[in-house]
């Protein structure tokens, strides 16, 4: 090889070239090709835990010259901060919240305030402030037409929140929050497939000649494509035409057929990850996945219930069911009940 800004040669026949990359999207084909790619997933709770105590700590105390005698950092802590400060596939903002406690408690020690510092719970509160990642499928899935999804991003696993309502309308769809092509497309099949079925759903058929669907996937600002949402816009629209709350427990990742097939999606792992995270308990996935099971964590397969589906009508048998709270009907919940008392 001849490097043309030295204009000198090198021998690069022994040379291994690592490339790093967050998605493979943008990598040219032709050069993809040409290289063996390593799918690296991110971090169960318990790994990241381990992390912080074996190599970030005490990173972090040599950085700001401390010692273990100086300051005590607890596991109970790191699960604390690891849960409510940082959502991530990775350490890097973990390393981050943990240099500020320990940047927090130099100050104090160097100034002769304290000898040793114990950081607990409350230490973390004043230090870094409120929590910036509560469970939010509790607060997100209490009105009927929203749905947990899982989807696969950049930086791991993620949980979406899809939303579906209804208003007076000609049956037309709308569809916001930066959708590619292919969501789309996922969307209109999956309305299609609720429109066919609403004998089995209860729901009157006239319902959407006099309602328009608007499908809407919150940040807005960050596009968002692939398949695998199917299932989730489905039990979104379901939701709302049955007046039903989806459970608060459950997340689901799929691709949706006009037949109502559920079939297999990529990024399993990341995907339950993210659920673990979030404080999910039940993930409904396709039944072709259940392979990628193997791969996950003896933590998380010990943590979630689930759930392996073939078509969509088990996935809203199990997304549906209830969940032991008072749900509140849906507007359109209480226009189904009005004109069965007209009728």
């Amino acid at each position: 090889f001849r490097d043309h800004y030295l204009d000198l040669p090198y021998d690069l026949s022994k040379v291994l070239f690592i490339c790093t990359a967050n998605t493979l999207d943008s990598i040219p084909g032709p050069l993809l090709d040409r290289m063996d790619v390593i799918q690296l997933s991110g971090y169960t709770h318990e790994e990241k835990l381990g992390i912080a105590k074996r190599y970030l700590v005490p990173k972090q105390l040599k950085a700001h010259g401390l010692k273990r005698s100086h300051i005590s950092i607890v596991d109970k802590t790191l699960r604390l901060v690891i849960a409510e400060y940082t959502r991530e596939a990775g350490v890097r903002n973990l390393e981050r919240q943990i240099a500020t406690l320990c940047r927090k408690a130099a100050t104090l020690i160097a100034k002769g305030r304290e000898e040793r510092i114990k950081v607990d719970e409350a230490l973390v509160r004043e230090w870094l402030g409120p929590r910036r990642f509560s469970s939010e499928a509790r607060r997100r899935t209490a009105d009927a037409g929203v749905a947990t999804g899982l989807a696969y991003t950049t930086v791991g696993g993620d949980v979406l929140f899809i939303e579906a309502t209804g208003y007076p309308g000609r049956g037309r769809l709308k569809i916001t929050g930066q959708l590619g092509e292919v969501m789309q497309e996922s969307a209109q099949a999956a309305l299609s497939w609720v429109r066919s079925h609403t004998d089995e759903l209860g729901v009157r058929a006239e319902w959407f000649t006099e309602h328009d669907v608007h499908i809407h996937v919150p940040a807005g600002a960050v596009p968002k494509d692939g398949p695998s949402a199917g299932v989730t816009i489905a039990t979104a629209i379901a939701s709302l035409v049955q007046g039903v709350p989806v459970a608060e427990d459950v997340g689901m990742t799929g691709e949706i057929t006009l037949t109502g097939q559920v079939l297999p999606i990529g990024g399993v792992r990341e995907k339950v990850l993210a659920a673990q995270r979030a404080g999910l308990k039940r993930v409904i996935l396709p039944r072709e996945n259940e392979h990628d099971l193997d791969d996950l964590p003896a933590e998380t397969k010990q943590e979630l219930q689930f759930v392996l589906v073939d078509g969509i009508e088990e996935v809203l048998d199990h997304a549906l069911s209830p969940s032991g709270r008072t749900r509140r009907p849906h507007r359109a919940s209480v226009e189904r009940q009005a004109a069965a008392a007209a009728d």
